[in-house]
């Protein structure tokens, strides 16, 4: 089995000390990744830039047009807003990112390989179409989806994003759109306040937005429980040719900003079983690519066991294991049952 292991690296490129969001994470996972020897059994790619005319089609060309200045005006940093930072460099680093996405895209739609892995950032699920937000430039995902349904023509994609916050970005870009259906579990009440279930899409989108609001404090078992009653019914009944992962690793126990306790064990577990939905829905057809996650032990064994599991393979790096305190999840009975009777499952 062929996994496209895409990233670069002048990610690093893209940094500001003491921001969550730092050059450290993408040299976390590499370096997971090359201690555990995956890296020399991966099919290894550098990202090319995403040309412009695919971050048109979810960008307005005004907020390109602040993207390039970005670049042009060569100032140390920029805040464009209180979250969201760029550097001299940082529409190429951004384009770049997105362009990673694309590549994994490409590489599995083309045949050259089964599925892919995109080690990218700045992250790009906050991006709205007109402007930046929440640590992220550009929307990778959105934009790698346009890409395969105006390359190769594809009908129907679904995205599930499992990072903590709301995918708000790519929520507003596909909201009105039936070709995608998109899925998004999240703390909530939580950053960025979006993502309510009654939120499902409008015009001929309606239905086609699914959020899964989750209180703090849900875990592996939760997790588990709605991956099997929501998602696997929601994806059969849409049947994707091609699935992309939002995989934000900010909601294991650990990390520093949010409040969810998945251990590893239980991402390997849902990772798991989008894969084995690609493989039953879309002839194995998955990329990953990277979103948020902020503790770096726990991201940099993360995303290796997405590896490891996108290579066909059982073995979980686990060195955290589960929450220490032994608290018991609270009850996601009564949230599945309300999905399920909004979205007809």
């Amino acid at each position: 089995m062929t996994t496209a292991y895409v990233t670069h690296p002048r990610y690093t490129e893209h940094h500001l000390a003491g921001h969550p969001e730092h050059a450290g994470r993408i040299r976390a996972v590499w370096k997971t990744l090359e201690e555990n020897g995956l890296t020399q059994r991966l099919q290894t790619l550098e990202a090319t830039p995403v040309e412009e005319q695919w971050i048109k089609t979810v960008h307005t060309d005004n907020y390109l047009r602040v993207l390039r200045w970005i670049d042009e005006s060569k100032q140390t940093r920029i805040h464009l807003d209180p979250d969201t930072y760029a550097g001299p460099t940082g529409y190429e680093v951004a384009r770049l990112s997105a362009g990673g996405v694309v590549l994994a895209v490409d590489q599995v739609l083309s045949g050259k390989a089964q599925n892919g892995l995109a080690a990218v950032r700045p992250p790009g699920h906050h991006a709205m179409p007109d402007h930046a937000m929440g640590f992220c430039l550009l929307g990778n995902v959105p934009i790698a989806v346009r890409y395969a349904q105006q390359t190769y023509g594809l009908q129907r994609v679904l995205i599930v994003d499992y990072d903590v916050h709301h995918g708000n970005g790519t929520e507003a870009m596909f909201y009105d759109d039936d070709s995608v259906l998109f899925i998004s579990s999240h703390q909530a009440p939580f950053y960025p306040g979006t993502g309510a279930i009654h939120d499902t899409g409008e015009g001929k989108g309606q239905g086609y937005t699914l959020n899964i609001p989750l209180a703090a404090g849900h875990g592996d078992a939760s997790f588990a429980a709605f991956y099997e009653s929501i998602i696997w019914s929601a994806a059969r009944r849409f049947q994707p040719e091609l699935i992309i992962v939002s995989a934000g690793f900010d909601s294991h126990w650990t990390d520093p900003i949010a409040r969810m306790r998945l251990s590893l064990k239980g991402y390997a577990h849902i990772s798991k079983e989008l894969i084995r939905m690609a493989d039953e829905l879309c002839g194995g057809k998955i990329v990953f690519a990277m979103e948020g996650g902020y503790n770096l032990e726990a991201l940099g064994n993360g995303m290796a066991n997405v590896a490891y599991a996108l290579l066909g393979e059982d073995t979980v790096l686990d060195p955290l294991g589960p929450p220490s305190d032994g608290r018991p999840e609270p009850d996601i009975r009564p949230l599945i049952s309300g999905i399920k009777q909004v979205h007809g499952l």
